[in-house]
């Protein structure tokens, strides 16, 4: 006679299955498969194409813009619109579920709220990280050839460009990670979509319309101008160096990320 014995499931919440959870969640919700796409097809793409462009009409060009062509910052010209797609889907990732009421069901699940946030800001840093990492290589092998044509390409060991190229990858994660602190933080779509707009764009326009001598002593420390110094071949002189640059957008984006986590287990949702 066989005799059953209860067998003991382990329901316990850890920080590796709340991780699994949302990389779940990322992955199958088809806003976030179209973002990344559009992302991706920016990033790897757009400098191919911008390449191709002004080779076919390189005699267009102006004298002084031809003496001074910047092959990497050409083929990292997809990074300025795939920031925007990276930084919204940061948002969502946050916001959706606040959108639809599912954040109820995660909070109940994970009733220390915290391990939700840092799992969300894990998995989307990771895959934003290696696909925006990939993408600049691509688009940086991907556009030397075709502007080689006219002798103004340059290789990955020249000085600087390495460092501009996963630059790229590293600036796009942490715009990535900034959206899902925003996210977090405001809990609202529209209202964190266009937190990220005013800091990543809004803000640089106005200190371009200030005094000059206003402008030009908050520009470099904006987040967007400090963070942008590490995928620059030639850094803005005027600007902060390229490595410290990028530390202070990170400081900002981490230090909203740490706002964000005190206001999640203060409040009642």
């Amino acid at each position: 006679m066989t005799v059953l014995t209860p067998t003991t499931v382990d329901y316990r919440v850890t920080q590796l299955r709340v991780i699994v959870s949302e990389w779940t969640k990322l992955r199958t919700l088809r806003s976030s498969v179209w973002s990344l796409a559009g992302a991706v097809l920016f990033m790897a793409g757009l400098g191919i194409l911008v390449g191709a462009l002004q080779v076919t009409h390189w005699s267009q060009l102006d004298p002084h813009d031809r003496a001074t062509y910047d092959p990497v910052g050409t083929a990292l010209i997809g990074a300025l619109v795939a920031q925007l797609a990276i930084g919204v889907l940061g948002v969502l990732v946050v916001t959706g579920e606040y959108a639809t009421g599912m954040i109820r069901a995660t909070f109940a699940a994970v009733p220390r709220r915290l391990p939700v946030l840092w799992a969300k800001s894990l998995v989307y840093l990771v895959v934003t990280a290696v696909l925006m990492t990939v993408c600049a290589l691509i688009a940086f092998f991907g556009t030397q050839p075709i502007i080689a044509a006219k002798h103004v390409d340059t290789s990955f060991g020249a000085p600087g460009v390495a460092r501009a190229v996963f630059g790229a990858g590293l600036y796009l994660t942490v715009v990535g990670l900034l959206g899902v602190s925003l996210g977090a933080l405001v809990r609202n779509t529209a209202g964190g979509i266009g937190a990220l707009a005013g800091i990543m764009f809004v803000l640089p326009g106005v200190a371009a319309i200030l005094p000059h001598s206003w402008g030009d002593t908050i520009d470099p420390y904006l987040p967007s101008s400090a963070g942008g110094q590490i995928m620059a071949w030639h850094p803005d002189p005027a600007g902060l160096a390229p490595w410290t640059g990028f530390a202070l957008f990170l400081g900002y984006t981490l230090a909203t990320l740490a706002v964000a986590a005190i206001l999640l287990v203060r409040r009642d949702t």
